[in-house]
């Protein structure tokens, strides 16, 4: 017998988030539409800054400005991937997935973490190995310097735009903020949080090429600098995928949580113990818990059925982001020992 749950309704609606889960407690709702906020700024300001920076680029001939634009291009593909990210993973659960849409998040910001890597890192070093290899003729930089100025303000309002939101959920969180960075569910403001940072030193990097090709007359700074701007998606793209694979093949949520719906599973009456628990994040704002319980051997069926009721009650005041419960009747090993407690024996395995 095991007891399972539907999505209520109002369950995204509780103001705090379980300490130490790193998800977000302002509710499915209110933290997708600040996602979606924070992406569309970072696309907004990309889509501006990748056309600004490919003319400059080729009026001063830098291979570092060439990258940054082929950098700002990437970024931009990677927030409408992102975009698009969002967008899926709010279908509600149906038939055809019943447990709902929220993983396809990752799909989809895997993808951005690969355009990343394709459309911003290979052209960079490319770029960088040519102009090292190669040469390259200078222009007037003055332009180049006038977009990059530009740009560093536009990216710096986006990566505020980011941390502000970050700050928020990891405060709900209670969480620092490195560590809510490091470990959030949500990937895709973590997304738009590590490009707008590596656009900013990307950008300090164009500029210090930039110079140094034009002091010294050789296109070895400019080349070095689009070489260390590949280099450095290759790292965001590569931390980005990981976070996403690990997601996608199944997170649980953190020890302490864990340990918190155990003692939660025990507080309920006629728990007798919790023999397996099973947690997993299946969305920034949504977890499954599921659980083999041992009840005591004097309950009834009616008592564990309500049993199980309050343990799933208990779990979701508790922590929000639990959207599904599944609790298991099991005998304990000492009913098994005591009872050699198999009412089919081994014919009725099969």
């Amino acid at each position: 017998m095991g007891a399972a749950s539907a999505e209520p309704d109002d369950l995204g609606d509780s103001p705090a988030a379980a300490p130490g889960t790193g998800t977000p407690g302002g509710g499915p709702g209110a933290d997708r539409g600040e996602s979606t906020f924070t992406v569309l700024v970072a696309a907004g300001a990309n889509l501006g800054i990748a056309v600004a920076k490919a003319v400059a680029g080729i009026i001063s001939g830098s291979s570092a400005m060439l990258s940054e634009a082929a950098h700002s291009v990437a970024d931009t593909v990677t927030e409408l991937l992102l975009l698009t990210a969002l967008r899926r993973s709010a279908h509600p659960a149906d038939e055809a997935h019943p447990l709902g849409y929220a993983a396809a998040r990752y799909v989809w910001a895997l993808l951005a973490s690969v355009a990343t890597f394709v459309g911003g890192a290979v052209f960079a070093i490319y770029d960088g190995v040519h102009t090292l290899a190669v040469g390259e003729e200078l222009g007037n930089p003055t332009l180049s310097y006038a977009v990059l100025g530009i740009a560093f303000l536009l990216e710096g309002f986006s990566l505020r735009t980011g941390i502000r939101q970050m700050r928020g959920e990891a405060r709900r969180a209670r969480t620092p903020l490195r560590h809510y960075l490091r470990h959030t569910p949500d990937t895709t403001v973590k997304a738009v949080v590590m490009e707008d940072s590596a656009a900013l030193v990307g950008l300090v990097l164009a500029a210090g090429g930039l110079t140094g090709a034009h002091l010294t007359r050789s296109p070895v700074f400019d080349g070095v600098a689009s070489l260390l701007i590949g280099l450095l998606l290759v790292y965001v793209a590569w931390v980005l995928g990981r976070s996403n694979v690990e997601l996608l093949l199944g997170r649980p949520l953190p020890a302490p949580v864990r340990e918190a719906i155990h003692a939660e599973l025990l507080a309920v009456d006629q728990v007798h113990s919790v023999l397996e628990l099973t947690t997993l994040m299946q969305g920034p704002d949504e977890a499954l818990a599921a659980a083999k319980i041992d009840f005591r051997d004097t309950a009834t069926a009616a008592e564990i059925e309500w049993a199980c009721e309050r343990a799933e009650r208990r779990l979701r005041e508790r922590f929000p982001q639990i959207r599904r419960v599944y609790l298991d009747p099991t005998p304990g090993a000492g009913q098994r020992r005591r009872e050699g407690l198999d009412p089919w024996g081994d014919e009725g395995v099969g």
